[in-house]
């Protein structure tokens, strides 16, 4: 099982608007928030966003390193409902030409991507 991810960010507050409102409409609570950054915790797994002074660089998910989360979005309905959603908060749809079967024909789930160039795939179980 995951233990946790910390992806180091920007700038916290605009982390905190699009991270924040996904975990929490997926559920997730948060779980510790310190000056230069906050997690969400879900079972036993959790998600770091920090705004760290070590940061050398913006994120580029088409480099070596984390491409993007892929998380558990309950059902077909639950994905649309948070896509469209997604979109009001911070998200924009990738891929929407193939949207909701980007990741082939027998798989369903949306490919956000944030203004800081995260990626996040939420996928109907």
């Amino acid at each position: 099982m995951l233990h946790h991810v910390e992806l180091w960010v920007p700038d916290l507050a605009r982390a905190e608007a699009t991270f924040g409102w996904l975990f929490t409409a997926l559920g997730w609570t948060e779980h510790q928030r310190w000056n230069a950054g906050v997690s969400w915790k879900l079972n036993e797994t959790y998600v770091v966003v920090e705004q760290s002074p070590a940061l050398t660089g913006p994120h580029d998910r088409m480099k070596a390193g984390l491409n993007h989360l892929a998380l558990h979005a309950g059902t077909r309905a639950d994905v649309d409902r948070l896509t469209a959603h997604a979109q009001r908060n911070g998200w924009q749809l990738m891929f929407a030409d193939k949207h909701p079967h980007a990741g082939g024909e027998d798989h369903y789930a949306a490919f956000l991507e944030n203004e800081d160039g995260f990626e996040v795939e939420l996928v109907a179980g």
